[in-house]
């Protein structure tokens, strides 16, 4: 009988990631890969280039030089909307756009159908966005509410809300239970355990104390990525 983990393949991999910011290098030769259903956190100082890393992965970031794979397939073969749309980047400070909640979470429903027919209503239900928010602790946000009335937590969490039902391969999530209290910080990372359980790779930025959820747990620091779980640098 084989064995499912030897067979198991990377769906996001990073070979040789650099960045440099004037004469200062960010990133120095980065090397890294995910499998499938692992939940990364990534830990470091500030101006560490934390967020380079994740803008990067998201092909979001042009002062940033590496080979990127997802699947095995070279970025070079996606479209920088194909390659989006499986590794998508929640940044710290989402943007929100449309008339209320539920339009600002549907809206990469209305842009994939725009000109194609249909209505985003149909393909994502109102039952389902409620759902979803309900169970990181937004029961409180009507999804008539217009989005520029949320606090920044509330704001986070529906822009969570709005990666997670595209069911992307790899999250990018840039502190998004920053703000939060530790229950709903808690319901995020549940959340997210959820995505990963049903085999979506997460990298994820916190400054929290360890949750215990976190498959390896990564310090970034003078460029250079260590494993604390193995107390290494980081090299597939």
């Amino acid at each position: 009988m084989s064995d499912n983990k030897t067979e198991q393949k990377p769906v996001i991999r990073i070979e040789n990631l650099h960045k440099y910011f004037g004469d200062n290098q960010v990133l120095r030769g980065i090397d890294l890969e995910v499998m499938p259903g692992e939940k990364v956190v990534v830990l470091g100082p500030s101006g560490s280039g934390k967020s380079s890393l994740l803008s990067a992965c998201a092909r979001l970031n042009p002062h940033a030089h590496g080979t990127f794979a997802l699947d095995g397939v070279g970025s070079d073969e996606f479209s920088a909307q194909q390659w989006r749309r499986d590794v998508s980047y929640l940044p710290q400070k989402p943007i929100l756009t449309g008339k209320d909640v539920a339009e600002a979470i549907r809206l990469p429903w209305t842009l994939a159908i725009r000109g194609k027919g249909g209505k985003a209503e149909q393909l994502l239900p109102d039952e389902r966005i409620r759902t979803t928010l309900d169970a990181m602790g937004c029961e409180d946000i009507d999804l008539a509410r217009a989005p520029h009335d949320l606090s920044g937590g509330q704001a986070a969490r529906v822009a969570l809300a709005r990666t997670l039902l595209t069911d992307p391969k790899v999250l990018l999530a840039d502190e998004a239970d920053a703000g939060l209290d530790d229950d709903n910080a808690s319901k995020v990372a549940a959340i997210m355990a959820d995505a990963a359980a049903h085999g979506m790779a997460i990298i994820r930025i916190r400054h929290r104390p360890p949750d215990g959820r976190a498959t390896r747990t990564l310090m970034l620091d003078a460029g250079r990525l260590t494993d604390l779980t193995r107390d290494k640098e980081v090299r597939p």
